[in-house]
């Protein structure tokens, strides 16, 4: 048996109304960052997955080239009126519940550490948590990107006009119209904040070169934020495919969601699932990486921890 003795636990700190209310406020900051980064790439992510299949783009940058050529580079922020808004509730709704959820295993006790497991199960209850935000502002925002016409000829005036279009067809709640496809693709929360943890304790092992310390923890954040988002997008994105193209198909829906799996596999192949795949990619990492760097950074001065 070893003689040397074991480092006594930390002292139990219980959160408090401040630290549960900090990731609701943060989440806001975290949502109009990945607004500001992220929305031209998610255009063009979209756009690849409806339409790659049909032969009216040749890839990704054909798509980015077609759009800025077409319609102007604009036309990239397609759809972000509804994000700008919907984007900032979902990531306060997301990172508030993520930040409950853990402190709900932790025992109220912040000092309690929690295992990659304990970490991706609050992911999970934060996806389904986000899920009710999320599907209404994602098929909104969706079928207004999906709009190639304009002046007269567009389908729709704008979001308003989306809203009652969906509530027309499908009744009261035909905003969550959607909302079976994004409970399943925000199960994969699970991975994003399951690797997240994963990655961040990893990247605290490393060294600096000339300091020979740590690295800093906000470049932490930023890191595995951002493999977290690249590993999330990895796993998900034939979910996220499926998705998105049963949200965006002609009213009223044709191909229920769990059948257009295999409608997509039928009429594209595997290749299919995975069509927009190198925008979103390369999308991940800077767009989340930014929105989790600001997220930790904000939570930690509301919680009073640190200063900007």
């Amino acid at each position: 048996m070893s003689g040397g003795v074991a480092p006594a636990p930390a002292p139990a700190q219980m959160a408090t109304t401040r630290d549960r209310m900090a990731g609701f406020g943060a989440g806001l900051a975290s949502g109009a960052t990945k607004l500001l980064v992220g929305h031209p790439f998610d255009t063009v992510k979209i756009r690849c997955q409806i339409e790659g299949g049909h032969g009216r783009f040749r890839g990704p940058l054909d798509c980015l080239a077609s759009t800025v050529r077409n319609e102007g580079a604009r036309a990239l922020y397609k759809g972000a009126s509804i994000p700008l808004v919907g984007w900032a509730a979902m990531d306060a709704v997301q990172l508030g519940s993520l930040s409950n959820y853990r402190l709900l295993l932790q025992g109220g006790n912040k000092n309690h550490e929690l295992s990659h497991f304990q970490h991706g199960l609050a992911g999970l209850g934060a996806g389904w948590t986000v899920a009710m935000v999320a599907s209404p502002v994602e098929i909104i925002k969706m079928r207004l990107q999906m709009q190639y016409a304009g002046g007269a000829a567009r389908q729709y005036r704008g979001p308003a006009d989306v809203a009652r279009h969906l509530i027309r067809t499908y009744g009261a709640f035909g905003l969550w119209h959607g909302l079976p496809a994004t409970l399943a693709q925000r199960s994969f929360f699970f991975f994003l904040w399951g690797s997240y943890d994963v990655y961040s304790k990893w990247l605290r092992t490393l060294h600096m070169p000339r300091s020979g310390r740590p690295p800093p923890e906000k470049l932490v954040n930023f890191m595995a934020g951002g493999m977290a988002a690249n590993t999330f997008w990895t796993l998900c994105y034939p979910v996220d495919v499926v998705k998105n193209r049963y949200m965006t198909q002609p009213d009223p829906s044709a191909i229920p969601f769990r059948r257009m799996f295999a409608h997509v596999f039928r009429t594209e192949g595997l290749s299919g699932f995975f069509r927009g795949f190198v925008p979103s990619f390369i999308r991940s990492f800077p767009t989340n990486a930014s929105a989790i760097f600001v997220w930790e950074s904000t939570v930690r001065v509301l919680r009073g921890e640190s200063r900007v």
